[in-house]
């Protein structure tokens, strides 16, 4: 099982080839459409990790992907444009998923 980044810089993408993860450098929402299509259909692909500004480009066919599709793993990396995390981004982002206040 591989690891993909979906980047929109190269400064992610250096540093995650650094430890071994490929990725790709996309700057619009088809291009990122191509990639995720292009990760799901490539067997070897676990886990594909994808910067947030790309996420906020076309969140409907992130969000999709993730709610309804067991295999690849989707997950959302900040990148040198995040503005950070609020303090409560975790209890926030469980409440979202699944409904439950802790």
């Amino acid at each position: 099982m591989k690891f993909l980044l979906i980047s929109d810089n190269h400064d992610t993408i250096t540093g995650m080839r650094l430890a071994g993860i490929e990725g790709i450098i996309t700057h619009d929402a088809e291009g990122v459409g191509a990639a995720l299509s292009s990760a799901i259909n490539d067997g070897g692909v676990g886990i594909i990790l994808i910067t947030e500004k790309l996420v906020k480009l076309c969140p409907e066919l992130v969000y999709d992907l993730k709610l309804n599709r067991m295999r690849p793993l989707i997950v959302e990396i900040p990148d040198r444009h995040s503005s950070g995390r609020a303090e409560d981004s975790i209890t926030r982002y469980i409440r979202e998923a699944i409904g439950v206040k802790i």
